[in-house]
């Protein structure tokens, strides 16, 4: 039935609209692409908006720079918001992920339909809502939703997004990954893509300034805290104004203290005007979806979230630690 429904509003719909949430990551990206893409073969016609600019190791997936993105240019993304009949909503679970698009979005008079695997989707504002968070990413939801919608056929232009999606949002099936994340794999390739071509361009497309900022965050940034079984790195403005830093740039820098033995938990907080933003993993049954929603206005995943602080910079690392020994007070308690 939702698939029917699904199918209904796409037929009728003249002028669609895609989106994703801010700071787009390759699951954002990859969603959006293999969206757009997919409407393509409908014959529909569809524009995509993103809150601010892409990283750029990802613009391989928009070669001739179609994404129009809000904050280069709001008015003509909010006339195209005001003027379409169907908005798509990709990888993100509330509104308030797309932040100045938020009012714009919710004062549309048009269909509506979410698509997202991040827990407590907000559904009121959608016609229809496609939610699972039993699954490695959005690419992959997607890629189930394509392939019933057109019986298995899956066109390599859509494949390819959808594995990149997939891939990024797994660390390179590294978490996330179950038994349907490899049958999506097994089945795009078949379809024909060249998952070492795309492995290069994903995770071989960084610039020199950005190893180097990563090799300074290692050496001079990042606080082990073995008594927690936890790992931070802290990203200032001053460190990024050094390495000539963009979005994106910061790309898996929080998963890499997981890889020292005996830290299941890490943090990344990564300076901003007049925000800091947070980025939480865990390796174990630690949830830090619990502890983002209680102590970085934020959420996601269990073992993968992310959220906001608004206090000074070098506050930051403390009250991360006074977060930290009171979530893993508890936590030991449940374990007992």
């Amino acid at each position: 039935m939702q698939i029917d429904r699904f199918s209904e509003l796409i037929l009728s719909a003249n002028e669609l609209v895609i989106l994703s949430h801010t700071n787009p990551d390759g699951d954002a990206i990859g969603s959006v692409v293999a969206m757009k893409r997919f409407l393509t073969l409908q014959g529909k016609q569809s524009t995509i908006i993103i809150p601010n600019k892409h990283p750029e190791y990802l613009s391989f997936l928009d070669p001739d720079g179609e994404m129009l993105v809000y904050k280069e240019n709001r008015k003509r993304a909010e006339n195209i918001i005001r003027s379409c009949d169907l908005i798509l909503a990709l990888d993100f679970n509330q509104l308030s992920r797309i932040d100045e698009l938020e009012p714009i979005v919710r004062e549309s008079l048009s269909h509506k339909v979410l698509v997202d695997h991040h827990p407590s989707p907000e559904k009121g504002p959608f016609d229809l809502v496609f939610s699972e968070t039993e699954i490695s990413s959005n690419c992959e939801l997607l890629y189930w939703l394509f392939n019933s919608y057109r019986n298995g056929e899956m066109p390599l232009e859509v494949a390819e997004p959808l594995y990149v999606g997939m891939m990024t949002d797994t660390n390179n099936f590294a978490n996330s990954v179950l038994a349907s994340t490899f049958k999506m794999a097994s089945n795009l390739i078949e379809a024909g893509v060249d998952k070492e071509r795309l492995q290069h361009l994903v995770f071989g497309g960084f610039n020199e300034s950005r190893m180097r900022l990563m090799g300074h965050l290692l050496s001079e940034k990042m606080t082990i805290l073995p008594e927690f079984e936890a790992g931070f790195i802290m990203l200032s403005k001053e460190d990024q104004e050094r390495f000539s830093f963009s979005e994106g740039d910061s790309e898996g820098f929080v998963n890499i203290p997981l890889s020292i033995k005996g830290i299941n938990i890490s943090a990344l907080f990564t300076e901003s005007e007049g925000v800091v933003r947070v980025s939480l993993r865990s390796s174990n049954d630690f949830s830090v979806n619990k502890m983002a929603r209680r102590f970085f206005n934020g959420g996601g995943h269990e073992r993968a979230s992310g959220g906001k602080l608004f206090i000074p910079f070098d506050q930051v690392a403390d009250y991360f630690m006074e977060s930290l020994n009171i979530c893993i007070e508890e936590y030991r308690n449940e374990q007992i």
